[in-house]
């Protein structure tokens, strides 16, 4: 186990990007998909097709539907799709006991159906996963269809569920796969987390690894609903949420703060507003610091009124004692580099647009200086020129430079 668990008196660690049955979270679209899936296999509805962006947790809920028929389910899962449908046929076989005698699709499908017949009269049901089914090829999709099609009365003996990213409906939605698209029996879609969603799924892990939400501070908190405020999918939370443990880890925190948070962005390469929350934190930090020292002015004058009058701030004691700086908390936040910024306000968009404004200030003085270096290197160039071409005169040289 990391040692950052044993550092936050954590029995497991709660961010691990695994497919975990234990964490998962049965709330809103997890939660919803699956008591829809499963009422499709205990119906025995035939073709389920679940489709999400990446890392929207499908792996983990198919794992959740094969917990949920522990017993009565014949599982075939393959982790992703053949190359073509006779690839498809012959696997099926092979996990199913079989020993085709022959390779031709016709026979093969035949001793299916027979071992599915067989299944079905003992009371049980063929589930068949399959993973990144937005990578089947358009034969695929035809054989997927074919064995949607093997019924006894109104029975399906064999249950589909095709997993795949968005671009799987993509392939569906195309007019040659019409027939397909008629035979689904349920059409799901995993999307993002809402920002609520997101923080009530980081406390679910942190409570079933042992942990409280006390581990995250107030300013941790705020600085991960900011990063996911166009939500999130739960492999990229997990993905910050575990590196922030490690860095205030690192730290040797007790709890994760916004800093910490920030951090874990920049090693992830997220973008993100985390960085001006920063930003506010420390205008909020010089605020109460020069407040602190307003207050402790007059006191310090009433001490030693004949001192002469400066116009530079003393700093405090225990600063002169230490030589370290007057607010070491203020300076750990990460500052803008090389630009001076107003942060009196609080608004983020404010603080965007005064960042924006000053770097777009800086670039136009650059280009302007960059106008003007041309300009003079062309002239030099053309004084150049006439010196060398021995010219008569300025209107000659010219004349000669351009071809006149």
């Amino acid at each position: 186990m990391h040692m950052y668990a044993q550092h936050f008196n954590l029995k497991l660690l709660p961010f691990e990007n695994v497919p975990d049955p234990l964490f998962f979270y049965d709330h809103g679209d997890h939660a919803r998909i699956r008591k829809q899936i499963s009422g499709s296999l205990q119906s025995g509805r035939g073709l389920i097709v679940v489709t999400g962006p990446i890392g929207s947790g499908k792996t983990t809920l198919s794992q959740m539907i094969k917990a949920d028929f522990p017993e009565s389910i014949k599982l075939i899962w393959m982790a992703e799709p053949p190359a073509n449908s006779t690839d498809l046929y012959l696997f099926l076989a092979q996990e199913l006991g079989l020993h085709p005698t022959s390779s031709e699709k016709t026979f093969v499908m035949r001793d299916i159906r027979n071992a599915l017949m067989t299944i079905n009269t003992e009371g049980k049901k063929c589930l068949v996963i399959i993973d990144e089914s937005h990578l089947m090829s358009a034969d695929v999709l035809n054989g997927i269809r074919l064995l949607n099609n093997l019924e006894e009365g109104s029975i399906k003996l064999i249950q589909l569920l095709l997993l795949g990213q968005d671009e799987l409906m993509e392939k569906i939605n195309k007019p040659e796969m019409i027939p397909f698209k008629q035979r689904i029996a349920a059409l799901e879609s995993l999307g993002k987390m809402t920002t609520d969603g997101v923080l009530k799924y980081i406390t679910h892990r942190i409570q079933v690894a042992g942990g409280n939400p006390n581990l995250i501070s107030d300013t941790g908190w705020e600085a991960i609903s900011i990063a996911f405020n166009a939500g999130g999918t739960p492999r990229t939370i997990n993905s910050l949420c575990d590196r922030s443990f490690n860095v205030a880890y690192e730290r040797n925190k007790s709890a994760i703060d916004a800093k910490d948070v920030y951090e874990a962005t920049q090693r992830m390469g997220l973008i993100t507003d985390v960085f001006h929350y920063i930003i506010m934190l420390n205008n909020e930090e010089r605020k109460k610091q020069e407040s602190l020292e307003t207050a402790d002015k007059p006191i310090q004058e009433s001490v030693a009124p004949e001192a002469a009058p400066s116009h530079e701030q003393s700093p405090p004691p225990s600063a002169k004692n230490t030589g370290q700086k007057n607010n070491p908390t203020v300076n750990e936040i990460p500052i803008i580099p090389r630009a001076k910024i107003d942060l009196s306000n609080k608004s983020y968009d404010e603080i965007a647009d005064a960042i924006k404004a000053k770097y777009e200030q800086k670039n136009l003085k650059f280009s302007v200086v960059l106008l003007l270096l041309s300009i003079i290197t062309f002239i030099i160039s053309i004084f150049y020129f006439c010196h060398r071409a021995d010219s008569d005169g300025l209107l000659d040289c010219l004349a000669n430079l351009f071809g006149f």
